[in-house]
């Protein structure tokens, strides 16, 4: 009888326990490179650079990705992140699931960035409404949205910083 009253209690212990147990929301910087080697861009040409070196040549022809870029005070790139992946002529960019990551990893930066697989630079008006958006939204938190890049499939790229759009 004594057995079974450990067992019962036993138990019960381990069910509150795992009532109380929550799933713990992490972002991961994947690759180990140090902070001091981290990329420094003050130019639409470098942020360019470093987004087009990073970015599957193989799909930007066929469908629209739209990645960010997260920025240390120092304008260091932590890191890039795509947000989303859609069709041939968009993708949907969820202000939640950006602003978690931005967020999350504690930038005070951000670069925007999409790709036109039709290889037009000039941005369609949605994509100047989104940057709108983005930019009220980032202000909010203080965080500065330097530009917002646009991608042909063959790295030539349009800059709203240095087109007077931002």
């Amino acid at each position: 009888m004594e057995s079974f009253a450990l067992f019962f209690i036993y138990n019960h212990v381990k069910l509150i326990t795992m009532r109380n147990k929550v799933n713990e929301i992490k972002i991961s910087y994947d690759g180990g490179i140090k902070s001091k080697n981290w990329v420094q861009v003050s130019t639409s040409a470098q942020a360019a650079e470093v987004l087009f070196e990073n970015w599957d040549k193989s799909t930007m022809q066929l469908q629209e990705t739209f990645k960010i870029v997260l920025l240390n005070n120092s304008n260091k790139v932590k890191g890039i992140c795509q947000i989303s992946q859609g069709g041939i002529a968009g993708t949907l960019v969820d202000m939640r699931i950006l602003f978690a990551t931005v967020l999350k990893s504690l930038s005070v930066g951000l670069i925007l960035a999409h790709n036109h697989p039709s290889g037009k630079l000039e941005p369609s008006e949605a994509d100047i409404k989104l940057t709108k958006k983005i930019k009220k939204a980032a202000s909010v938190f203080d965080i500065r949205l330097l530009d917002h890049l646009i991608f042909a499939p063959d790295g030539d790229y349009y800059s709203f910083a240095d087109s007077g759009r931002l």
